[in-house]
């Protein structure tokens, strides 16, 4: 692997790359993403091998300009129209009936296609420069921590990718909002974000959010929305202020590392992040704090729960998924 900075020359090697049915590491707004032509098979099968990734896990299709969104959609609602122009270039993605083209392998077999248009100048330039769809779930091994760097995605996948495009640190830090048009009802699968706020002021109607469905309603599989996913090695749990301050009291401190929006804790002597106050700040640095926590040799990860507040909704459930997919031996 080779990390590049993100010049005109490396955009045209990056192309050409894909173009031979190669990996390659690209910067979004939100997480870094292994990227492959999603029209080649091929190509598309070395993504779920490096990763690890289930065959009917799907994949999101990125595209340069909101008019491919008739190469890849059998049919595009006015509702999608009207997101398209509020927030792309940006972290929606949208769930639409697929073209008959598009490949079940980057569907994961579904009659539906995850498709968005990242805002970053060297997504995008990149995606102009190909000239067609890139499928790019994030750049780390299956259910780990997504990548917020070009590093994070040669320390995860190392040779497994030609090459990754260094476009700095990304600006949102969590995965996009997914929305789901294939239905009557507009549904939000993952939380990201842009919320149902937003998504409501453009459209004229409130979506629902996934939990909110009957248990019976079926929906598509998405990237991200396994109950385990976005998880460090090291045992992780979530605890409100009281009860990890008790933890934090009762634990020798060299074995445990702690996630806090609050100055560490007096006599503390382990790992101790304080997490910025603001919900995006927090996004940003996230999984950042989470490698960097995994990897300071601690026996546990131990994260204050978010606030309650919506604006923390997408942040809370990564967190949720992590502390699930976390290995967690502890017994305390």
């Amino acid at each position: 692997m080779t990390i590049t900075e993100a010049s005109a020359e490396a955009i045209a090697r990056a192309s050409d790359l894909l173009r031979a049915g190669r990996l390659v590491g690209l910067p979004t707004e939100t997480v870094y993403g292994l990227g492959a032509d999603a029209a080649n098979e091929a190509a598309v099968a070395e993504i779920f091998r490096a990763k690890g990734r289930p065959a009917d896990h799907p994949l999101i299709v990125h595209i340069g300009d909101a008019e491919a969104l008739t190469t890849w959609a059998a049919r595009v609602p006015k509702d999608a129209i009207a997101l398209a122009r509020a927030f792309w270039p940006g972290p929606l993605t949208m769930i639409l009936e697929k073209a008959d083209d598009v490949s079940d392998l980057v569907t994961g077999g579904q009659p539906t296609v995850g498709l968005r248009m990242p805002d970053h100048p060297v997504a995008l330039a990149l995606l102009r420069r190909f000239g067609g769809g890139i499928a790019a779930p994030s750049a780390n091994r299956f259910g780990r921590i997504s990548p917020t760097t070009a590093a994070h995605v040669e320390s995860e996948l190392g040779e497994a990718v030609a090459m990754v495009l260094d476009g700095g640190d990304c600006l949102v830090g969590i995965e996009s909002t997914i929305l789901d048009l294939s239905g009557s009802t507009p549904v939000i699968l993952r939380p990201g974000a842009i919320d149902a706020d937003a998504i409501a002021a453009v459209i004229g109607r409130r979506p629902l959010h996934r939990e909110e469905l009957a248990a019976e309603v079926d929906t598509p599989r998405v990237s991200g929305a396994l109950p385990a996913h976005y998880a460090p090695t090291t045992a992780m749990r979530l605890l409100d202020h009281a009860a990890l301050m008790a933890a934090v009291a009762e634990a020798p401190g060299c074995r445990t590392a702690v996630l806090s929006r609050e100055p560490m804790a007096d006599g503390f002597d382990g790992i101790w992040k304080r997490a910025p106050h603001s919900a995006d700040a927090y996004a940003r640095a996230l999984y950042a704090d989470l490698r960097a926590l995994d990897a300071a040799g601690c026996e546990r990860i131990l994260v204050e729960t978010p606030s309650p507040d919506p604006a923390w909704r997408a942040i809370r459930d990564r967190l949720e998924r992590a502390a699930r997919g976390a290995a967690d031996h502890d017994e305390t």
